[in-house]
């Protein structure tokens, strides 16, 4: 075959190709690289390189002896440190010459520096980086080092003294209402504040969307006529659990809608675990720390239930505080520990009662008489180790008890006025301090934030919120900031510029909106040049006026029309007028003729009729029988003298 009609077919077909995908080049030699000679070649550079660094080396040891040997009298420094400023320049002169090389060659390609040769360097650097470390400070540099030591000293005081965190400086008020705010809760985050109150209200604060006006951005009533008793956030923020004081809790997202509501139980039922719900009153509730779909409430019936989200129908487990004599108690608050696995009730009798989350039955730890019996445990709040527990009594005490040795309390605070059963008291994120708040009657003065250190528990700090009680309390640890909510519906929030973050410091900064007024039509008025009256218009006159001049046009007023007499005119036909059904009324339906009497009626025909037979005689003319009436005789006579009650019935 000749090859010359094969590259020309060859030559078509790519042609062809080429026109259909729109590119060319198909058929090209593929390039190809002889890799033997590059691995030689860059052999031979790493081999090169590496002489010429050795050479390099040498040289400027040989240099170095002969500088030493000479200098040996002078110098007051010792060899060592001469040898490492020399192997300093010696690391800067490769170095330079190193990237000079880089950049001349980098168009070759070779492998690294040998790893003998990497070592030297680095033992080398030894003693250079101890040396130039030992000799980093000078003399001048001794007073600069002393004051940053004061200042260290004075940070490390700073943080060993938990009252200089305590966030106080600034402060924000926002209005819930007139009644007590019974219910705070922050999401994890900070970002959103929700407040709830006697007054069955549940407000929706935005931090982040808030100006300096301080305005809730949503007001629900959850719970009907229920006072809002307690609120919080899951773990993950999407859902809240609200208490209130019905029997049935409630579940609503971050935009204040329903997700969940626990079912009622049969208070008919004497065992309160038979039972599918709570069948009183609530008083508290809280998620589960670590378990984002579970959570507890205690009742009124004597019973602290635990729920999961997605069964709403049923209590998960039930648990029963009892008396020293085994009766039902109470429980007016109830916790979670930290991990999650222990339960805790605060009861009526005044014992706090512990339970394994997973045993149900026994408590684990019991405390007979931690407050006075009769008053109401209104708080109990785990530290953040989890091995403390402080509790606020209704006997005006702040009590601190450790869990493993529960026989009595580590330290005892008297004298903090108690008022509601819902006062808090909780720990600093630190967990050096212990917060509550304390209660005033009506012009009593003014109700105070106490705080208290938890190790000598002593009195250490206190903040004035406002000439009333203080009822809830919260520190949250991301934020650092504390938000109080008082007895007169008021919600604070407390907070330090230099130590908190974000929370009520994104509104504060923004300006306050300027109201919208509604935009109202008024009619312009246009003055004229012209002074023909056809142009000019109208004044607007008092309403007053015109409405009395409408109320004499009959159009516009709706005046009704008379009623036609005569023939009729516009349409109108006149009463009684030529159509059948009014001749019908006319002349039927208000004929005054007495037809009480039918024969004297059919005889009012009689003469017209046998004077004028035409139509019924000529029908019968032919088949009429004659008449044969009865004559009268003398017994008729007499039977018509007879008086009327006489005459025979027929």
């Amino acid at each position: 075959m000749d090859p010359n009609k094969v590259d020309e077919d060859k030559m078509s077909d790519d042609g062809e190709i080429s026109s259909v995908m729109g590119f060319s080049g198909f058929g090209k030699k593929a390039r190809t690289f002889d890799l033997d000679a590059i691995f030689e070649q860059t052999r031979r550079t790493a081999i090169e390189r590496s002489q010429h660094v050795l050479e390099e080396r040498q040289m400027d040891d040989h240099m170095e002896q002969e500088r030493e040997s000479s200098q040996s009298v002078k110098s007051s420094v010792p060899a060592p440190k001469n040898k490492a400023v020399a192997a300093t320049s010696r690391k800067q002169e490769s170095e330079s010459s190193s990237d000079s090389g880089s950049d001349s060659d980098s168009e070759l390609i070779g492998p690294p520096m040998p790893p003998q040769l990497t070592a030297q360097d680095d033992d080398e650097l030894g003693p250079l980086t101890r040396a130039s470390g030992s000799t980093a400070h000078s003399d001048d540099d001794d007073d600069d080092d002393d004051d940053d030591d004061d200042e260290g000293e004075a940070q490390d005081d700073d943080n060993d003294n938990p009252v200089k965190k305590i966030p106080d400086t600034h402060e924000i008020t926002m209005q819930h209402g007139t009644k007590t705010v019974s219910a705070l809760a922050l999401d994890p985050s900070g970002a959103r504040l929700v407040t709830g109150g006697l007054d069955y209200d549940v407000r929706f604060w935005d931090f982040a969307g808030m100006d300096q006006s301080l305005q809730a951005f949503r007001s629900l009533q959850p719970c009907e006529c229920h006072p809002i008793l307690s609120l919080q956030y899951s773990t993950t923020g999407d859902v809240i659990l609200v208490v209130s004081g019905n029997a049935q809790a409630k579940v609503l997202d971050r935009d204040g809608f329903n997700v969940m509501e626990c079912v009622k139980g049969d208070q008919y039922i004497v065992d309160m675990a038979k039972t599918k719900g709570h069948t009183a009153m609530l008083n508290n509730g809280c998620w589960h720390p670590k378990i984002k779909e579970e959570f507890m409430t205690c009742s009124n019936d004597g019973t602290v239930r635990t729920w999961d989200l997605s069964s709403e129908k049923k209590h998960k487990s039930v648990f029963k505080p009892r008396s020293f004599q085994g009766k039902k108690v109470v429980p007016t608050c109830c916790t979670y520990s930290r991990d999650g696995k222990l339960i805790a009730a605060g009861c009526q009798d005044g014992t706090i009662q512990i339970w394994d989350r997973n045993l149900s039955v026994h408590t684990k730890f019991h405390c007979r008489q931690a407050h006075i019996p009769g008053s109401d445990t209104s708080c109990i709040s785990f530290s953040y180790d989890g091995v403390t527990l402080a509790s606020r009594g209704g006997d005006d005490t702040l009590k601190l008890w450790d869990i493993r040795n529960f026989k009595k309390p580590v330290n005892v605070a008297t004298g903090l006025n108690n008022y509601f059963s819902m006062t808090d008291c909780c720990f600093s994120p630190d967990d050096k301090l212990l917060v509550t708040g304390t209660s005033v009657k009506k012009d009593g003065g003014n109700g105070k934030l106490v705080f208290y250190d938890r190790a000598s528990f002593q009195k250490v700090y206190e903040i004035g919120v406002t000439n009333s009680s203080v009822v809830r309390c919260l520190w949250h640890p991301k934020l650092n900031q504390i938000m109080v909510g008082t007895a007169n519906g008021l919600a604070k929030v407390y907070y330090d510029p230099v130590k908190s973050h974000r929370g009520a410091m994104l509104c504060v900064v923004k300006s306050q909106r300027k109201e919208r007024h509604a935009e109202t039509l008024t009619q312009d008025y246009i003055i004229t040049p012209h002074a023909l009256p056809m142009f000019r218009e109208a004044r607007q006159r008092s309403t007053r006026k015109q409405l009395e001049k409408d109320r004499l046009d009959p159009k516009k007023s709706n005046k009704p029309e008379p009623p036609v007499s005569g023939p009729g005119r516009g349409g109108r036909v006149a009463n009684h007028g030529g159509t059948l059904s009014s001749f019908i009324v006319k002349n039927i339906a208000l004929d005054k003729t007495d037809d009480s009497n039918p024969r004297q009626a059919i005889l009012r025909h009689a003469k017209e009729a046998s004077d004028n037979p035409y139509w019924v005689a000529p029908a019968y003319k032919q088949t009429q029988p004659v008449p044969v009436f009865a004559e009268e005789s003398e017994d008729d006579e007499e039977a018509e003298k007879e008086p009327e009650w006489k005459k025979r019935k027929i």
